[in-house]
């Protein structure tokens, strides 16, 4: 089974927030997981603006060798209009509409999408995606 993550949830394996533990379990039950270029960028971002010093160290030194693990999805020109209609369309935020583009562009029976943004979620279920947790 493949699992598309977004940023916020990913970023819930660095830093103890509330649901890190579903996060967590989503994560480790999926060997095959897919996320976005972008993700490198918000998550990295989230980082430096949560932690300091030895924390920030740790963390992003962990999110850089998990990296190696997960498939990353180039944004390019298709995966951006694809963005820009769903955008249009939803209302999502633009890093949000990216993700979705990008999921439904890997999108293959049994993917899921993992995310704890409400309006993420209810877009991504109105384009056919199986959201996580439910």
């Amino acid at each position: 089974m493949t699992t598309y993550v977004d940023s916020s949830a990913l970023l819930k394996r660095y830093v103890a927030e509330a649901d890190s533990d579903v996060a967590d379990a989503v994560l480790a039950a999926d060997a095959t997981l897919v996320t976005a270029r972008h993700t490198v960028v918000e998550v990295r971002r989230n980082l430096a603006r949560l932690l300091g010093g030895d924390d920030l160290a740790r963390a992003r030194a962990a999110f850089v060798a998990d990296l190696g693990s997960v498939a990353i999805i180039e944004l390019d020109a298709d995966t951006c209009q694809a963005a820009a209609a769903i955008a249009e369309s939803s209302g999502v935020r633009t890093l949000d509409a990216l993700h979705l583009a990008a999921a439904r562009r890997v999108a293959e029976p049994g993917m899921r999408f993992l995310t704890f943004d409400t309006r993420q979620a209810q877009a991504a279920r109105a384009l056919g995606l199986e959201v996580v947790p439910a």
